[in-house]
């Protein structure tokens, strides 16, 4: 008897973990690593101006975090696929202007515009993407109950092995093939998310409230969480170290050093391989010693290397440190994105995530503006200024989760 085949209108089998999360997180880590580390590179190698490339970096994250406002409700309104495609798609569209801009431009207040815009633009979509993926992987992280570290501790090191090639791919390219190539690159990336992403993701859309009233949403369940509250704020200092960092990074190693972008490019890279294997040991170590020891550890890391990268003076030094540095950042937000699946419900996951990544990331830009206004010869006393606060805010945050037996329990599997 020969089998009834389905009919039409039924639909294909939801993807599994793979193809439904980790392969198009790929794709997308990869060019946001290159938008992230590649453009403020480009825009000095354009400008030729470190005023400008702080201004860019601060560019980058302001319309970052406005989108944050609409991101995670038009995800929990639409479902990821949707939003994803879209904001790839856009994201490939500005990268691809801007190089034909660049490329039959002679340079001047057009060079100049160009990269400052685009900066501005690529921020939107690449956040738009980073929202409708967590979401994603937050959905894949309740499925696996006590597992949840693993299939975060998988997505940080898909993240981080982006990392590793971005800043690296992106100043090669931008030294051997100038602004073009590496902006085709780019564009090439944002396209093949489009296609990589399935139809059927692990979330569909499972709200219908406005963006406003999301970002209540968002808020309030936020503020019903008080572990998560604590483990932002010390997450929002630490960052805003991280941020001074990159924005004045560029200006360090080309500017001061004399070294090439491809050199810039190498430090953020070498970073990504000490974070990558930071991320492998933290997710053997959650398992045994519970998630508040292990973010403990990761964040008196990462506050000791930012404190000792505003003494060094050689290139040598700054790769090294903020490799130390990146890798503790990898072991706390492991711990973040583990919590953060486990407390907020998933009916309200896109919006309340939306909220914690615009506190997370609202330092970013403050820390563009900063470093545009000190003059160059200063830096290293911003950077001690930063690095001073972020062991005060993560000393504090580690201090009121200690009390928490959910943060200091060892995980356990069924």
């Amino acid at each position: 008897m020969s089998r009834r085949p389905p009919p039409q209108h039924a639909k294909p089998p939801a993807p599994g973990v793979v193809a439904g999360l980790y392969v198009p997180r790929a794709a997308d880590a990869a060019a946001s690593a290159m938008t992230t580390y590649g453009i403020p590179l480009l825009v000095l190698a354009t400008t030729g101006s470190p005023v400008l490339t702080g201004l860019a970096f601060a560019l980058e994250w302001i319309p970052r975090l406005a989108a944050f406002a609409a991101a995670g409700t038009l995800v929990d309104r639409y479902g990821v696929a949707r939003v994803f495609r879209l904001a790839a798609l856009a994201r490939a569209l500005v990268v691809l202007t801007a190089a034909f801009v660049l490329s039959t431009s002679t340079g001047g207040p057009t060079g100049t515009v160009t990269v400052m815009v685009l900066a501005a633009v690529s921020g939107i979509a690449t956040e738009c993407t980073f929202i409708a993926s967590e979401t994603a992987g937050g959905a894949a992280s309740r499925q696996a109950g006590r597992r949840a570290h693993r299939v975060q501790s998988v997505l940080m090191a898909i993240d981080q092995t982006a990392t590793l090639a971005g800043p690296v791919a992106a100043g090669l390219l931008l030294h051997w093939s100038g602004a073009v190539g590496m902006l085709s690159i780019l564009a090439g990336l944002s396209l093949l998310g489009t296609v990589l992403v399935p139809r059927h993701t692990l979330t569909a859309a499972t709200s219908s409230v406005s963006i406003a009233g999301g970002l209540r949403t968002g808020w309030s369940t936020l503020r019903s969480l008080p572990a998560l509250v604590w483990l932002v704020a010390g997450l929002a200092l630490s960052n805003f170290a991280a941020g001074v960092l990159q924005a004045a990074m560029p200006i360090i190693i080309v500017t001061d050093l004399g070294r090439s972008s491809a050199d810039a490019g190498l430090i953020w890279s070498a970073a990504a391989v000490a974070s990558l294997l930071a991320i492998t040991a933290t997710r053997t170590a959650i398992d045994r010693w519970g998630l508040w020891a292990v973010g403990a550890v990761a964040a008196t890391i990462a506050a000791t290397a930012t404190l000792a990268v505003s003494q060094a003076h050689t290139y040598n030094g700054y790769l090294l440190l903020i490799a130390v540095l990146m890798a503790g950042e990898g072991g706390m937000v492991v711990v973040l994105r583990t919590l953060r699946s486990q407390l907020i419900p998933a009916d309200v996951f896109g919006s309340t995530l939306s909220v914690t990544a615009l506190l997370l990331l609202a330092p970013f830009p403050v820390a563009g503006l900063l470093v545009a206004a000190v003059p160059p010869d200063h830096l290293g006393h911003a950077i001690t200024g930063a690095a001073i606060l972020q062991a005060l805010g993560l000393a504090t945050a580690f201090t009121r989760l200690r009390t928490l037996p959910g943060l200091r329990a060892p995980a356990r599997h069924p």
